[in-house]
């Protein structure tokens, strides 16, 4: 049995199973492309049930097209604070203006005019053809991989962009179109997010295509897909500022590029500085001051970075003028602070 016969058998068992089997989500049923657009967005990098009730609240307040165009971009980011990744939300808007502009609010049904819009590549694209126009495009993430490679017993590294583009080819082939469509991309995903786990997670008893999985076969289900080590994260040490002046705190915006690019912080420097020496450096910026108290530690992972932070609450005898002041009532209700800092947002709340 070549690969395409064996995916090919493999499709009709697939959707009699996810037609059993699918879970109730809120996106699903009969999708608006805007919805699936949303939903697929904030599920590039964040769980399930963690992303569940930020889009409620997301489609409660934007619920079309228009509405995501115009709110204000502070009111946006707040929207999506917690979700983290705040370069999705700003293209969301990007995209959406583009669409009212070029397509009159309605988004376009081809993957191929998806892909031209901000912040949407391959995977979302065909999310969208498919699921919300029934075309017949795959959409190929982690979950999809893992199934197709494990079904096939290929060894081809997961992590190579050819592995993501011979699966997507493959499978291009025997896409089928209107509700199947929609159905095999929702079910190849949830086959893979609920049976078709990573290494030994995986659950073999309970998958619907276990009779044609090549890996399972051969008993190598555990060691498939092939991924390559990635590189390990650049460290960053940073001191950061807690400056507090009667009750409102300072923060401040971030370059308009790079890392967390134009999103509020706490002022921070690089490098770890005792509170003697964080007391004496802010008194050479004209700070001057009251008192400079550890406040404790934190660790965040980005993609590719990884900051080790040290926190010091600083008492100020008056508003710092470049920095932005604001009550810690006025900081949840108005601004989104990276999920970076929430070791002191939690503790300023």
């Amino acid at each position: 049995m070549t690969e395409a016969e064996r995916i090919g058998t493999a499709i009709p068992r697939l959707l009699a199973w996810h037609r059993v089997n699918r879970r109730p989500l809120p996106w699903r049923g009969q999708p608006t492309p805007y919805a699936v657009w949303v939903s697929e967005i904030m599920l590039q990098q964040t769980r399930i049930e963690a992303a569940v009730p930020f889009y409620l609240r997301f489609m409660e307040r934007l619920p079309d097209v228009q509405a995501l165009a115009e709110i204000s971009q502070e009111e946006l980011l707040k929207l999506w604070e917690g979700l983290g990744y705040y370069s999705r939300a700003r293209n969301l808007q990007k995209a959406a203006r583009v669409v009212v502009e070029e397509y009159g609010g309605a988004l376009p049904s081809s993957a191929q005019a998806l892909r031209k819009l901000p912040g949407i590549g391959d995977y979302t694209a065909g999310a969208i053809a498919s699921l919300a126009f029934g075309q017949p495009e795959p959409a190929v993430d982690g979950n999809v991989l893992r199934v197709i490679l494990r079904l096939t017993a290929r060894r081809d590294d997961a992590l190579e962009p050819g592995t993501r583009a011979w699966v997507t080819q493959l499978l291009r082939g025997l896409y089928p179109t209107g509700e199947d469509a929609a159905l095999l991309t929702e079910g190849l995903m949830e086959l893979g997010e609920t049976v078709c786990l990573p290494r030994e997670g995986t659950r073999c008893d309970a998958c619907p295509l276990a009779a044609l999985c090549l890996a399972r076969e051969r008993g190598v289900e555990a060691a498939l897909p092939v991924r390559s080590q990635p590189k390990p994260r650049r460290v960053e040490e940073r001191t950061v500022l807690l400056p507090l002046c009667g009750n409102r705190w300072a923060i401040r915006r971030r370059a308009e590029k790079g890392l967390l690019a134009g999103m509020w912080e706490f002022p921070n420097i690089e490098g770890f500085f005792s509170a003697e020496e964080t007391a004496a450096l802010l008194t050479r910026e004209g700070w001057e001051p009251l008192s400079v108290e550890p406040w404790g530690d934190a660790k965040h992972l980005f993609t590719h970075v990884e900051w080790r932070m040290r926190g010091f609450l600083v008492l100020c005898p008056r508003e710092i003028p470049e920095l932005t002041w604001r009550t810690a009532s006025e900081l949840a209700r108005e601004h989104a602070i990276p999920s970076a800092f929430r070791a002191w947002t939690e503790k300023i709340e």
